[in-house]
């Protein structure tokens, strides 16, 4: 908290040191061309200048320090004591030429892998999974990763150039990488929301890198989704009278969106679905922790801006591109195990489609694991009970 506080005050500063140096310098040229400005007023003004320029550099540093100090905690146990064989660390990796960035964390380096894909397009949940779901780590060595666009990974690649080929092809490099690191012949995978669906692509191209899935906040059809979550929001504002956000969702219309304002028009809809889950009292832990989130040590001052940076562009770019896919459709052969895990008052990926999806669906086992007191994350909502499901679930595998 005390990192976002101190960056946000430096982006402040910066800003202002850039209007004023240009402002002062522009002044100062004007000013020696008419030859108007006497030698002490010019003096202050080079003094001003010099400061700004102090202070721009300043933050310069302090956001490069931030980005190399920038570390996962240690594991510890219950005495402070860091186990021998643990493994904690905050490493850049190179996939398909791209440099992204992944977390590292599990009390034995030899145990089973755990790869973690995080929602989005453009999410970072590098952080909260520690929070979260720690108690995985002294199960699996789970593995977290900024994927393009995201967090630490912004700058990865253009956001002009992100398909889901580029998520998918990268997400099996990664996997490579882990299985030759840690001598696994396979790993796990559990994706949250648009991370489940990356996580079908992943077990449908390549089955013999994985023994099982587990996707929670299930995506399945994702232009479906946002025509669904639409027409819930207005209902749930017709049933509270909120005519101003019904006069909203008219304005900008029914989903899917296309253009630069995919972010925006969604997000009238789904942070009133969210919100509306917060309030829900059937719902465990509703709030997502994003200012402690984003505060966390995993993060830079610039990766913090980066958090943000990529929900609102990387989504609006990638998501858009996914409104063709139907996993009914599209993933009806899976050759491993997929489990679902779906929060029973999930408004915002609808469970329906979940449930039509697993009909069709041909893998070698599947199944439904309803979480009574959840929404949209049963991980965070109830993360004792996500973790025994994933034990119990995975260990048949």
């Amino acid at each position: 908290m005390i990192q976002l506080v101190l960056f946000i005050i430096l982006t402040v500063l910066s800003a202002a040191a850039l209007i004023w140096t240009l402002f002062l310098s522009v002044f100062c040229a004007i000013s020696r061309v008419r030859k108007k400005t006497k030698p002490k007023r010019l003096m202050r003004l080079k003094k001003a200048v010099i400061f700004l320029v102090m202070t721009i550099m300043l933050n310069a540093g302090l956001i490069a320090i931030s980005q190399l100090t920038a570390s996962t905690p240690r594991i510890v146990d219950e005495n402070g004591n860091t186990p021998e064989n643990s493994i904690a660390e905050l490493t850049k990796v190179e996939l398909n030429g791209r440099k992204q960035w992944i977390s590292i964390r599990g009390w034995d380096n030899n145990a089973p892998v755990l790869l973690f894909l995080a929602g989005g397009p453009g999410g970072t949940q590098m952080a909260a999974v520690r929070y979260e779901l720690a108690e995985l780590e002294k199960h699996f060595v789970v593995v977290n990763w900024d994927q393009p666009g995201s967090g630490k990974s912004y700058y990865a690649e253009k956001t002009k150039n992100i398909t889901a080929q580029t998520y998918i092809k990268d997400g099996y490099a990664l996997t490579e990488y882990l299985k030759e690191r840690f001598s696994q012949d396979k790993i796990y995978l559990v994706g949250e929301s648009w991370g489940s669906a990356l996580g079908i692509f992943l077990v449908e191209k390549y089955p013999e890198s994985y023994y099982a899935l587990i996707g929670t906040g299930q995506m399945v059809d994702f232009a479906e989704t946002e025509r669904i979550d639409y027409a819930k929001a207005i209902e749930i504002a017709q049933s509270k009278g909120d005519t101003a956000l019904i006069e909203r969702l008219n304005s900008n219309g029914e989903p899917p969106y296309y253009g630069k304002d995919v972010t925006w028009k969604s997000a009238v809809y789904l942070n009133y679905l969210s919100a509306y889950m917060a309030a829900n009292p059937g719902i465990q832990n509703p709030g997502y922790n994003t200012f402690r989130d984003v505060g966390s040590s995993e993060y830079g001052l610039l990766d913090k801006l980066n958090f943000f940076r990529g929900i609102v562009n990387t989504y609006n770019h990638v998501y858009q591109q996914l409104y063709t896919i139907d996993m009914r459709t599209d993933y009806t052969k899976l050759d491993v195990p997929v489990y679902f895990f779906l929060g029973r008052y999930d408004v915002n990926a609808p469970t329906v489609l979940v449930e039509e999806y697993v009909q069709v669906l041909d893998a070698p086992d599947k199944r439904i694991v309803w979480f009574e007191h959840s929404g949209h994350s049963p991980w965070i909502n109830e993360p004792d009970k996500f973790v025994t499901e994933v034990l119990s679930c995975f260990s048949e595998n």
